[in-house]
């Protein structure tokens, strides 16, 4: 089997994609694209000044024209994604072990997860009780009670 030019440049393309998969920043996609347009005016049998004048093609317009739509619509940048523990806050949960402070006693359990629990104004909430997470320290969660509304 034989190589031709445009077979290494879109090899070289989906390298780049893929290296797009773990580089979330849309340059290597970019460089990608440059790297399709040559590879197509190389399989006409262009010369490599053609080539690499449409590779620099398509890669400024990958990079200017479709690059700034991509980070503006494909990532968050308000930064109010809450993951991990900081997801917990404002969650409900019910308590298994009594919550006493005093005791240093109490558990909750959170979306399936088991962790120790501590009121903030050392209250004693009972086992059964549903609570709302305010804030995790560590491995430690303080919760408030919520009241039943009749």
């Amino acid at each position: 089997m034989e190589f031709e030019i445009w077979h290494i440049w879109i090899i070289l393309a989906v390298l780049l994609f893929i290296l797009e998969i773990i580089t979330p920043a849309f340059l290597a996609a970019s460089i990608a694209v440059g790297c399709v347009f040559a590879g197509v005016i190389s399989s006409m049998d262009f010369g490599i000044k053609i080539q690499l004048l449409s590779f620099s093609l398509g890669t400024l317009l990958s990079f200017f024209g479709v690059r700034p739509f991509i980070l503006k619509y494909g990532h968050n940048k308000n930064g109010d994604l809450k993951t991990n523990v900081d997801a917990l806050v404002g969650k409900i949960g019910k308590v298994t072990i009594t919550i006493d402070n005093a005791q240093n006693q109490g558990r909750v359990i959170v979306e399936g997860d088991d962790w120790k629990a501590e009121t903030e104004n050392n209250e004693i909430l009972y086992a059964g009780e549903k609570v709302e997470i305010l804030k995790v320290n560590s491995t430690i969660l303080t919760v408030k009670s919520i009241k039943k509304e009749d």
